[in-house]
């Protein structure tokens, strides 16, 4: 009967057993699996000259093919994790004894279970187990990394753990290791940053090379000695290595460029929109527009714009205050400062009298500057244990005051004739505010809207010569009640011609001008050039009533400088999968004969991309018209530039906003300035004021590196000379020369004048009664639109 009942014991043992073994394998993946396994890979975006600007990956990786993987980093991966890699068949049967008999003891201590795994099982278990350390999934490992062994190649799942291990530092395999830690490509890794990084699979936080400095030093230097009894490397490079420094970077940068922030993140946005997910994981190669010269410009120049603005309107007060200085360094440590000022400080003032004095958190004292002070008293004023912020004076031993400009703006630059973003601006700090202005801040351009109208105007049978009065108009607004217009200094020089019209920016002027072209045409433009999806056809919209971007209404401008093409503006040039085969090309042109070897024939034409959105001569006028903004006009300060540029100022009511969107033949940048509430900026805050000096400083730069060529006039063009001014026409439209209207200084008799310039009646659009009496222009027009 004993033995009966032993022989049942053993049955249901074994029973339960199987069914254990039945239900812990009934789910086992498939070692199949990984013949075609990619491990997830951050996608990677260029700059056009192939600076690295950013990487977008929930895992941070760069895959390395086994055969661009140097040899002594494999082996140093070897010499500590797995020496007998190429001999075993998945399994290490002696090490998985000694692993076996030591867990014995850690689960009699209640300590983690441990140890004993090949490369082969770690691969098995980082790729299609999860890290429970039971041992189940132990004997799941095992039985995988035989079927692993049968399936792939040595190489194969060598490379597989390279690029798959964790190891710390936001790293995910060597690649990215390499990079992150060193700086460097893993080909130029030298024998002790090998073998450090081969450290790290037992635990990256058990060996930071900062924290743990000690420790992260001897395991390097016992994976060395590993290498050394293993014939792997010589005991005298052995040596040599264990005297080298361990030298990392103190963190780690997705990009060493990391002045385009904004461009990166709508990047980002734009990516994910034509991608999906695969964007953090695919391992593209996408090539953008940016190009990292002009970008740094933008961002200098507009932050320079923002401070000075705020800098006009003065000291608005600490941003903290103690009433003892006992701590106060961990409270300042806590306030929010711009990543892209790194010279910026937080201080405390400690005293006031005799000089405003003050102490940085690294305990630096000193005193401000003497005209920073006399700023901050005639504001908010200052006094002991205000916290603020100071920067290095360039001149003397003094600290400089610093504020963060509450106000905000943005500045895009393109190639007018392709539409590539060369560079994008979208905020004064993308560390304080991702928000991008450029991009996802509507507001009413003002007066920068009003080339269209002049354009369309032109379209519909107005030459630059043709007569519109500039006189006070009232017209039937919303809910029946009267809507005057009114122009910036509240006064009006009678019958002028609309290339005086668009250069002063006369807002009476254009809303008669857009009356009688009709605001259906003019919407209809706006549409078509993608300012706006639709656009309320009322007469307020002629003056730039209607919200769009500075990056929308750039795109605008393009077409008026490439010769009337709608150009897409676009930040992604192309995409390319892990295999270089190209998913995704902005350019959709196609070149039949650009892959065919030369035979002697005629080179290829590739057709002008974007559609024709306005006659070229049309584009030609308001081109030259807003040369004329900038000669004579409301963006005369521009002219310091020294070379043919164009552009329209923009002001909303109240001054809300301030734009400028100019260009050269070869750029288009374009700016806007507003607070992030829309409150007003201020009585005098005008897109010349306030927009247009960002756009010198930064054309000053971007300027370099083109050569100072002239807008290109169609060539079936016409010309005459208006008042003392060479104006393009249509043919058959330009005036005669015995005409009063091309008299350089002689009378304008408007009854006599058509809108196209020649004589005859005048359209009832443009008719006044009775006109006011004409006044002459002003020559100062800095305080206009």
């Amino acid at each position: 009967m004993a033995g009966v009942a032993v022989l049942g014991l053993i049955a249901a043992a074994g029973f339960a057993v199987a069914i254990w073994a039945a239900w812990l394998f009934h789910d086992m993946p498939d070692a199949g699996d990984l013949a075609d396994y990619h491990p997830p890979t951050a996608t990677r975006a260029y700059a056009w000259d192939g600076t690295l600007i950013g990487e977008f990956s929930r895992e941070r990786r760069i895959f390395v093919p086994y055969d661009s993987i140097p040899p002594q980093l494999a082996e140093a991966f070897l010499a500590a994790e797995d020496h007998n890699f190429f001999k075993h068949g998945g399994v290490d049967v002696m090490g998985l004894v000694r692993a076996m008999a030591k867990n014995v003891i850690n689960l009699a201590h209640g300590k983690r279970m441990e140890g004993g795994s090949t490369i082969t099982q770690q691969v098995a278990k980082n790729v299609l187990l999860t890290n429970d350390a039971t041992l189940g999934r132990k004997l799941k490992e095992a039985m995988l990394a035989g079927r692993l062994e049968q399936t792939l190649s040595k190489e194969r799942i060598l490379e597989l753990y390279l690029n798959e291990i964790w190891l710390g530092y936001r790293s995910y395999g060597v690649g990215a290791a390499a990079y992150n830690y060193f700086g460097k490509s893993i080909t130029e890794l030298d024998l002790a940053e090998c073998a450090y990084l081969a450290a790290l699979p037992k635990g990256p936080d058990n060996y930071h090379p900062i924290r743990r400095r000690k420790y992260a030093l001897d395991r390097r230097n016992f994976i060395l000695d590993q290498m050394a009894d293993l014939g792997w490397a010589s005991r005298a490079q052995v040596e040599a290595a264990k005297l080298e420094d361990l030298k990392v970077q103190p963190e780690p940068s997705r990009a060493k460029y990391r002045d385009a922030d904004y461009f990166v993140e709508e990047v980002r946005r734009r990516g994910m929109a034509t991608l999906g997910p695969r964007i953090n994981e695919g391992g593209y190669y996408m090539r953008t527009t940016l190009d990292p010269r002009l970008q740094t410009a933008a961002k200098a120049a507009l932050m320079k714009g923002l401070e000075a603005y705020d800098r006009r309107h003065g000291w608005r007060g600490a941003w903290g205050h103690v009433a003892t200085l006992a701590g106060w360094e961990a409270l300042a440590r806590s306030q929010a400062r711009p990543a892209e000022r790194p010279d910026w400080r937080e201080a405390v003032i400690t005293d006031v009298g005799g000089g405003v004095h003050v102490r940085t958190v690294e305990g630096k004292a000193g005193v401000l500057a003497p005209e920073d002070v006399a700023w901050a008293r005639a504001g908010k004023g200052l006094g002991s244990g205000d916290l603020i912020f100071v920067a290095p004076s360039d001149k003397g031993s003094a600290f400089r005051l610093k504020q963060i400009p509450a106000v905000n703006g943005a500045l895009v630059a393109m190639e007018p004739n392709s539409g590539r973003v060369l560079a994008m601006v979208g905020g004064y700090s993308f560390s304080l505010s991702s928000f991008n202005r450029a991009t996802q801040a509507l507001r009413q351009p003002g007066s920068a809207f009003k080339p269209i109208v002049y354009a369309t105007a032109l379209e519909n049978g107005y030459t630059p010569a043709s007569i519109v009065m500039d006189a006070p108009i009232t017209l039937t607004g919303a809910n029946g009640q009267a809507w005057t217009p009114e122009n910036y200094e509240h006064d009006y020089f009678g019958p002028l011609q609309l290339r005086k019209g668009l250069e002063l920016s006369r807002n009476a002027m254009t809303v008669r001008l857009a009356q009688g072209v009709g605001m259906t045409k003019i919407a209809a433009a706006a549409e078509r050039l993608g300012v706006v999806k639709s656009m309320e056809k009322v007469l307020a919209m002629a003056l730039g009533a209607g919200e769009t971007t500075v990056f929308k209404l750039s795109g605008a401008y393009a077409a008026f400088v490439n010769g009337g093409k709608k150009v897409e503006p676009h930040l992604i040039e192309m995409v390319q999968d892990r295999e270089g085969k190209t998913i995704f090309r902005a350019d959709l042109r196609d070149c039949n004969r650009c892959t065919a070897g030369f035979n002697g024939d005629e080179s290829p034409r590739i057709p002008a991309a974007g559609a024709q959105v306005w006659d070229p001569i049309t584009a030609y006028q308001i081109t030259s018209m807003l040369q004329g903004v900038v000669q004579r006009g409301t963006a005369a300060a521009a002219s310091v530039l020294g070379r043919p540029t164009g552009g329209k100022t923009g002001t909303t009511n109240e001054f809300r906003s301030a734009w400028f969107v100019g260009f050269t033949p070869q750029l288009v940048a374009g700016i806007y300035i507003g607070f992030d509430d829309n409150r007003s900026l201020g009585h005098g805050e005008t897109g010349a004021v306030a927009a247009v000096p960002i756009f010198i400083d930064f054309m000053t730069e971007a300027n370099k590196g083109y050569p100072p060529d002239d807008f290109k006039p169609p060539a079936n063009a016409k010309f005459a000379m208006v008042r003392g001014i060479r104006e393009a026409f249509r043919p058959g439209t330009e005036p005669h020369v015995a005409e009063d209207v091309v008299a350089p200084d002689g009378p304008q008799p408007y009854a006599t004048v058509f809108k196209n310039g020649l004589t005859g009646a005048p359209s009832a659009a443009a008719a006044v009664a009775p006109p006011p009496p004409p006044k002459k222009p002003p020559e100062d027009v800095s305080g206009l639109y």
